[in-house]
């Protein structure tokens, strides 16, 4: 059984930044729990990324995508070899998301774009006549996109059911904080105006995730449903915690051995 052990997953993060040289840890560590809960227990992945009647998981923030190889790689639909030549020359895995590596269902490294995907493939799902679901995962700052509220407009217009928003709710974007950049208020009061069934949670409680998703996919109504989940960016290291210089600071030879020490039971 695939338990998606956090600070396991947080450890993989860092192996993949560590020998990619490479940057956007904090972003990957705050939806850690976020994905561990969605794979551990409601993504429905059949035989496989091939599956074609596997449920899906697009990752709107591709800039985390660190935190789904993590997840991909518990599954074992990528190798040793394959984190460890994370952002090398010839890799599959890139620093964003690429629709190319299996299970992966968006390049994302152009924000706000992911959810009108993941809308696409709930809707088809919907006509088809499908169980599948679509579970989209979206950051806060990524919410300043015009894009993002016509694909929650159109979700809801069509009664996406199968729809499944969570918001990485950190408080950081690239260049400050959520409430600097462009101040979005509650953004569960603002999706159950557009018409979700929405709700907050804290982003890192495993359990009071799981139960939000539970709550989600109960919900009996002909509508979208939607998860603000509350996060830390950086989350697992204290170092990086809130520290938005995270998002774009490598590693180096004493801050990677640092953060495995706190990551290391």
């Amino acid at each position: 059984m695939k338990t998606f052990d956090p600070a396991a997953l947080r450890r993989t993060i860092l192996r993949m930044a560590y020998a990619g040289s490479t940057v956007h840890i904090g972003c990957a560590f705050s939806i850690v729990e976020i994905l561990a809960v969605l794979y551990r227990s409601h993504l429905r992945l059949g035989a496989g990324p091939a599956d074609p009647t596997r449920d899906y998981l697009v990752l709107s923030k591709g800039h985390g995508v660190m935190a789904q190889y993590a997840c991909l790689h518990e599954l074992g639909w990528l190798t040793d070899a394959d984190i460890d030549r994370y952002f090398a020359d010839g890799t599959r895995l890139k620093g964003l998301s690429d629709a190319h590596v299996p299970g992966l269902e968006v390049t994302s490294g152009s924000l706000g774009h992911g959810l009108s995907v993941g809308v696409g493939l709930a809707l088809a799902a919907q006509r088809k006549g499908t169980s599948q679901r679509c579970f989209a995962v979206v950051g806060d700052g990524e919410s300043n996109e015009g894009s993002i509220w016509e694909a929650v407009l159109f979700a809801a217009h069509y009664r996406l059911s199968n729809l499944v928003l969570v918001v990485d709710a950190n408080g950081f974007q690239a260049m400050g904080t959520t409430a600097e950049v462009m101040d979005l208020g509650s953004l569960s009061a603002k999706l159950a105006a557009f018409g979700f069934h929405a709700q907050d949670a804290d982003g890192h409680d495993e359990a009071a995730l799981d139960a939000a998703v539970r709550a989600a996919l109960a919900d009996p109504a002909p509508r979208p449903k939607a998860v603000v989940a509350h996060t830390v960016k950086g989350k697992g290291v204290s170092f990086m915690e809130n520290d938005n210089r995270w998002h774009y600071t490598r590693l180096t030879a004493d801050t990677h051995a640092r953060a495995v020490r706190e990551l290391t039971p």
